[in-house]
């Protein structure tokens, strides 16, 4: 069954099961939880819920809380935090809750899928449901552990690299929710234990097979192809598969080997985030399979090619997992400049736009750069003009000046006008028209994990582990990984910055770099700065630009502390409830 079927039947569950309990009240003709029982859906319906609560089921926008982009929005909770009142009690990065309440309905699942009749007329199929099903149940633990690590792991006030409370079994009202916070590391430990015991019931992938020679390995109980297809096939591939699994591994894995969680620098936990990410890489030829249009994946022909029709899913092979297709104008409304009828939100900083080298490799700080001053957008790498509109640019066949003479568009001009002189382009759909009176949609779908960020992912760690040119067991090193990204972005070749590159230190700034570009408004560069304990009190900055002179200034301080603020908070209710060690720094 399609998420987007299930989904009606969230708010039946939830009548059931309210947040954070489950309630069993007398007969008075409501209904009980043992109806969960006899209609499976309702029993789906636990397992549906904590699928709701993935943060990545839209775009955060958290970018405007770092170096990347400020808000026009004086109400953006992002720009607060930023701007001095991230705490304990506010915290738009809070995922403690949300996180915790979906490993509480997982594990209620957890009890209760065996005792179900998932397909009375058939135990065979029903018996297929129960084990998928049991996969993305242990499958949605670990990844919700992860988001619990990343957002709220960090050193206690002991002085102890420390998780969450580790919740492993359903939690009634009257029991114990004050289990101690656990190590990061028996954390990250038992993430991996969910992940190895999702991955015993689900496939790789699902889609529909022409017959039974076809099964993956370790399904040789299924005994007729319509059973595989009405429980693994196409309609399946936005649940949880097996390879969404392995790459939350990755994540986890990753996120434990960085600096800010092995201070010791262990090149063990390097080798395990190069080889989980690299296992991935081998299953589509390494660098030769990184989809030539996948930093374009937002656009029409990427989408087209994504939707789901008649039963024949024609997924990109950019995207490892995403939501559905939808066709709306919100994010063209809240992110075009001011005269295309839109709110300008997301404006991408100097920074960001320093941050892209020029065409030929170099950035823009190298002596062999051939950077203008006096014309500092010509010559640069092509993604600066796919993902940020700047003085100048090119936007639905009209030019958009940011300068002096832009009108509405330029700095200030208006309440929905740039702060920094540069307005977002990545992500937004130019086919969108909001002219009053002509206004329409376009197709969209989120991304929950992109093959680039695998890439990525598998780069910085492979460069610690082994070196630029190391390949540990994989035909491929993080230089081959970097240089198949940048000859995608359109760098000339040769390359010849990323030739002159032989040492870990700068290859480590280039990769961080490129990871930067091509996640750019993704919500990665938050924890990402965090996790690689970078300075996180940079300005956010802008240009002026008057005829030919440019002015830059600084549009927004960062009132972060570099003493603690690299990890997040534990919430003060918490806290206060339970005694909970809090992270060092934070109230």
């Amino acid at each position: 069954m399609r998420l987007s079927k299930i989904f009606s039947l969230l708010a039946v569950s939830i009548l059931i099961i309210p947040a954070c309990q489950l309630l069993e009240p007398e007969n008075d003709n409501h209904s009980t939880f043992d109806r969960v029982y006899a209609e499976p859906t309702y029993a789906e319906g636990l397992l549906i819920r904590a699928y709701t609560f993935l943060p990545t089921n839209d775009y955060r926008w958290d970018e405007v809380a770092t170096d990347d982009a400020v808000t026009n929005d004086k109400f953006s909770s992002y720009m607060r935090m930023a701007t001095g009142e991230w705490s304990s009690l506010y915290n738009p990065q809070n995922l403690y809750d949300n996180s915790n309440r979906a490993i509480l309905y997982a594990n209620r699942f957890l009890d209760i899928v065996d005792e179900i009749e998932w397909k009375r007329t058939n135990p065979d199929i029903g018996n297929l449901y129960a084990r998928r099903l049991k996969g993305e149940a242990y499958a949605i633990r670990g990844m919700f552990k992860y988001f619990l690590l990343r957002n709220h792991g960090g050193i206690g006030d002991d002085g102890q690299l420390l998780g969450t409370p580790i919740y492993d079994a359903f939690l009634n009202a009257n029991d114990d929710f004050a289990k101690p916070r656990a190590t990061f590391t028996d954390m990250v430990n038992s993430a991996y234990a969910d992940f190895t015991e999702a991955l015993k019931y689900l496939p790789m992938d699902y889609g529909n097979l022409p017959n039974l020679a076809a099964l993956p390995p370790g399904f040789s109980d299924v005994k007729d192809i319509d059973h595989w297809t009405r429980v693994f096939g196409d309609d399946m591939r936005q649940r949880i598969s097996g390879r969404h699994v392995k790459a939350f591994r990755a994540r986890v894995a990753l996120l434990a080997a960085s600096p800010a969680f092995n201070a010791g620098n262990t090149q063990t936990l390097w080798e395990a985030a190069a080889n989980y990410n690299g296992e991935l890489l081998n299953d589509i030829n390494g660098p030769a399979g990184l989809d030539p249009n996948g930093h374009l994946f937002y656009l029409k022909a990427q989408v087209d090619n994504a939707r789901l029709s008649s039963g024949d899913y024609k997924d990109i092979a950019e995207i490892v997992w995403r939501r559905p297709i939808y066709s709306d104008r919100v994010r063209e409304q809240n992110n075009f400049p001011p005269s295309l009828y839109g709110n300008g939100n997301i404006n991408p900083t100097q920074n960001l736009v320093d941050a892209f080298p020029m065409a030929n490799g170099y950035p823009i700080t190298h002596a062999s750069s051939n950077y203008n001053p006096a014309n500092p957008y010509a010559g640069r790498d092509p993604r600066l003009n796919r993902y940020i509109v700047f003085n100048g640019s090119s936007m639905k066949s009209t030019t958009i000046k940011t300068g002096s003479d832009g009108g509405v568009n330029a700095v200030d001009a208006l309440p929905t006008s740039t702060r920094t002189g540069y307005y977002m382009r990545k992500l937004l759909r130019e086919e969108v028209n909001l002219t009053p009176g002509a206004q329409n949609t376009q197709e969209h779908f989120n991304t929950h994990i992109r093959m680039t960020e695998i890439f990525l992912n598998y780069a910085e760690a492979a460069n610690e582990a082994w070196g630029p040119t190391g390949t540990g067991s994989h035909s491929f090193s993080a230089k081959d990984v970097i240089a198949a990204i940048r000859k995608r972005a359109g760098i000339a070749q040769p390359d010849n910055y990323l030739n002159s590159i032989t040492d870990q230190a700068a290859m480590r700034q280039l990769i961080r770099n490129e990871r930067r570009l091509e996640l750019c408004f993704e919500s990665h560069r938050f924890w990402d700065v965090r996790r690689w304990k970078e300075d996180l009190s940079v300005p956010a900055r802008g240009v002026r630009i008057d005829g030919t002179t440019y002015t830059y200034f600084d549009v927004e301080q960062r009132a972060y502390d570099n003493d603690y603020m690299h990890y997040g908070p534990i919430p003060y209710n918490e806290v206060l409830k339970f005694g909970f060690v809090q992270n060092k720094g934070w109230n």
